[in-house]
């Protein structure tokens, strides 16, 4: 059984009594499990053969009227969300150089249903080894060594290359990021489904936009000429190509996003999923 099902599976009785009337909005807990996996993805670095390393302090930012809805069960929430980040992490072998510590901050700037994912590496005392250590947030003058946001913390040990220069909220250059192994049994076919259309993707790239030029035209006023291209590969990526409206990733604005199987792309009024399948 997969993680995310697994939270979906813990958070049902939550869900249907204490989050029950919170869970009315757009945002719903699984799709913050998903981005905290991503997130997790794009910022993890291999120090060496045996060890990856990934964020452990997330901040999950959320528009005023969802902040509004879910702080009074951040606590509550913010221990699930850690426990499903431990279990992917486990799954992906994965390590941590401090507590997993997610938190819920209001963001002025989003909608209701949108929100945005931060994450840093802070150390400590490691989480898989010392699950009870105290997981708050060091602040400026807290003890402890702490890292920066995107880089990894003080103390640690040398890595085999500089640190990503990327700051709170940006995943690490390309040639830093883990490598995933092709997997065995055939060729991986691609494919989009817009607002119910399936689109083949023959080609390692796809660009989708208005314009008649674009490989995929989405006749959509909210949407620019060339608005967005599709990289497949391992992982896929999708990257925003200057558009005016821009792209929702899994519920997060964006500019480049890693994409898996099932990811919910919106440009302008248009909603497209990405699917990826061997054979």
């Amino acid at each position: 059984m997969g993680v995310l099902k697994k939270f979906e599976q813990r958070l049902e009785g939550l869900v249907n009594g204490t989050f029950a009337k919170v869970f009315k909005s757009e945002v719903q807990p699984v799709e913050i499990a998903g981005a905290l996996q991503r997130e997790c993805d794009n910022n993890a670095t291999i120090w060496n053969r045996d060890r990856t390393v990934v964020p452990n302090d997330f901040i999950v930012e959320l528009s005023t009227p969802d902040f509004e809805r879910l702080s009074p069960y951040s606590g509550q929430l913010g221990d699930e969300l850690a426990g499903m980040v431990r279990d992917y992490a486990k799954q992906q072998r994965y390590t941590f150089m401090g507590p997993i510590k997610v938190n819920l901050e209001k963001a002025d700037d989003l909608d209701t249903g949108l929100y945005r994912v931060r994450s840093r590496t802070l150390a400590g005392s490691s989480d898989q080894q010392a699950p009870s250590a105290p997981a708050g947030r060091p602040g400026p003058a807290g003890g402890g060594a702490q890292g920066g946001y995107g880089y990894p913390p003080a103390g640690a040990p040398p890595m085999p290359s500089s640190p990503p220069p990327g700051g709170y909220g940006y995943p690490p250059p390309a040639a830093q990021q883990p490598a995933t192994a092709p997997t065995s049994g055939g060729r991986t076919r691609y494919w989009i489904e817009i607002n119910g259309t399936r689109h083949q993707i023959s080609r390692p790239t796809l660009v989708l936009g208005r314009s008649t030029e674009a490989d995929v035209r989405i006749d959509d006023p909210g949407v620019s000429r060339r608005h967005c291209e599709i990289r497949t590969g391992t992982p896929s990526t999708i990257q925003d190509l200057g558009s005016t409206n821009g792209i929702v990733v899994d519920g997060q604005h964006t500019t480049r996003a890693t994409l898996r199987d099932g990811s919910r792309i919106v440009v302008g009024s248009s909603t497209i999923i990405y699917r990826q399948a061997e054979g």
